[in-house]
């Protein structure tokens, strides 16, 4: 979509702290954090809402293993995700370590390469 700031980011029109890419689905964190590597994972291709992503199997297992990078990567058993869809028409899924986790959670380099080195 032409005015979707999403797809934008997977366009590469606005720059983003990438923590995992394939062919379907980007996760980033987001410039307006909850905590430390609050990330957004998001359909590569624009859909209005997480529903109608055809492949949600596959979608949830990339939400899951973000989240699972995320224990590891802040010493916590305790990773939040939340669905709303009302802030940006893109479908997208919030996953974020609770705000009791140590660090600067707007550190977004320091927070994406911990990520990335967790995620397997």
């Amino acid at each position: 979509m032409e005015n979707c700031i999403f797809c934008k980011i997977v366009s590469g029109e606005i720059p983003n702290h990438k923590v995992y890419e394939d062919e379907n689905f980007l996760a980033f964190l987001d410039i307006h954090p909850q905590s430390s590597g609050h990330t957004q994972v998001i359909p590569k291709k624009h859909y209005r809402w997480v529903w109608d992503v055809p492949n949600a199997g596959n979608y949830f297992e990339v939400v899951k293993k973000i989240a699972l990078a995320q224990k590891k990567a802040f010493k916590t058993d305790f990773i939040l995700s939340k669905i709303v869809g009302d802030e940006v028409p893109h479908a997208h899924i919030w996953v974020f370590p609770t705000d009791q986790v140590k660090g600067d959670k707007n550190n977004l380099i320091e927070n994406a390469e911990k990520i990335k080195a967790e995620i397997s």
